[in-house]
């Protein structure tokens, strides 16, 4: 049994997996673990499957990374120091349940939808020699991470799933090509898709996103 320091449901690699990989997945606010977790039957059998709890407990069956406000505007003022301390934890938890299983960075996937999504986005900037990719649902960069970015050098090499609904009205799409547009000068390869939808994974989406899973694990430098 996996020792972390967040809840966690996980769906083992296969076990005649030689080479298996992490995939670690953090919902959206309000959610919880359950949640992601229903799509491991989508992902490859190749992959150790853990979908994370977000620490703080908003009721019922209901979690958050951190919490935030919405301004008249629009704008999202987010409570800075919860932000920080679940990234901590999140990284904790991706560098001890790697150690733990045996698994390399280079074989680690970190995941998440809307603020699921932030979280995973901005540990791959933050903290790359966790993972090589990021995989991220609707979301939006934080202007706070931005300081924060690792050296260029750092993120060489790494891959970022990037997708979003033409129609989600929780999170604009605006947020999602601001992301494309922050990754353009970075060494890291995006693959970005748009797709009809509001806030939610569509079959389409998810199946392109397990393809892309796919093509990261049968590269050369994956063995």
């Amino acid at each position: 049994m996996l020792d972390l320091p967040l809840t966690f449901l996980q769906r083992p690699a296969a076990a005649t997996t030689p080479r298996p990989w992490l995939l670690v997945l953090m919902h959206g606010v309000g959610s919880n673990e359950q949640d992601l977790f229903s799509l491991a039957p989508h992902i490859p059998e190749r992959f150790h499957v853990l979908s994370l709890r977000a620490p703080l407990r908003m009721g019922p069956g209901s979690h958050a990374w951190f919490d935030f406000s919405i301004e008249p505007n629009g704008d999202r003022t987010i409570n800075e120091a919860q932000e920080a301390q679940s990234r901590t934890l999140v990284a904790k938890a991706v560098e001890s349940a790697a150690e733990q299983l045996g698994i390399p960075p280079e074989r680690v996937v970190v995941g998440g939808f809307s603020q699921g999504g932030i979280m995973a986005l901005s540990l791959l900037l933050t903290r790359p020699a966790l993972m090589q990719a990021a995989m991220v649902w609707h979301s939006r960069l934080l202007s706070q991470i931005v300081p924060l970015f690792a050296p260029a050098d750092a993120l060489r090499g790494k891959q970022l799933w990037l997708s979003h609904g033409t129609h989600d009205n929780v999170i604009p799409l605006a947020h999602a090509q601001a992301i494309a547009h922050h990754m353009g000068p970075l060494p890291v390869a995006v693959t970005y898709r748009e797709f009809p939808g509001a806030h939610e994974i569509r079959p389409a989406e998810l199946s392109a996103t397990v393809t892309w899973l796919e093509s990261l694990a049968s590269t050369p430098a994956a063995f």
